[in-house]
């Protein structure tokens, strides 16, 4: 299974849609709490929709229990909290959550987890890509 994570910042559009296209993902999975937010630009929920149908004929899912909590995301963010808590917080919260047993492997194969930022280094979307790694049967992740 081909796992891929993609952020939508400091990048155009069309920068964007052709590393998609050229990678041959199927789903876009937005990993994102807020994906309404006038600052996500081209990747606002419904016009993100919009153009990944049209432009590249992928199909769109938010997955909300791939998202951190809001409290999470303020101690973090806002509080200036660290990444290494950040990570082990959220890492907790998938646990919690046992999203490995709510969601289907199958329905991951060739998608692409979407989030604000550029690099999947300090991204919840890398996190749920190495928790599902850990927990699925030959997850090959591919950061976009």
């Amino acid at each position: 299974m081909r796992l891929f994570t993609i952020g939508f910042t400091k990048t155009s559009a069309e920068h964007f849609f052709s590393r998609l296209i050229d990678a041959g993902v199927v789903t876009m999975v937005d990993v994102r709490l807020n994906n309404v937010s006038q600052l996500a630009g081209f990747a606002k929920r419904e016009d993100l929709k919009y153009f990944l149908k049209s432009l590249a004929n992928i199909e769109y899912r938010h997955a909300l229990q791939l998202a951190p909590t809001q409290t999470l995301l303020d101690a973090y963010r806002k509080a200036h909290g660290s990444w290494s808590d950040y990570e082990k917080q959220f890492r907790e919260l998938l646990v919690s959550r046992a999203v490995e047993t709510t969601l289907r492997a199958s329905e991951f194969d060739r998608a692409c987890l979407l989030c604000s930022e550029d690099k999947p280094d300090h991204c919840h979307r890398r996190i749920v890509a190495e928790y599902m790694q850990a927990r699925w049967a030959d997850v090959h992740i591919v950061h976009l």
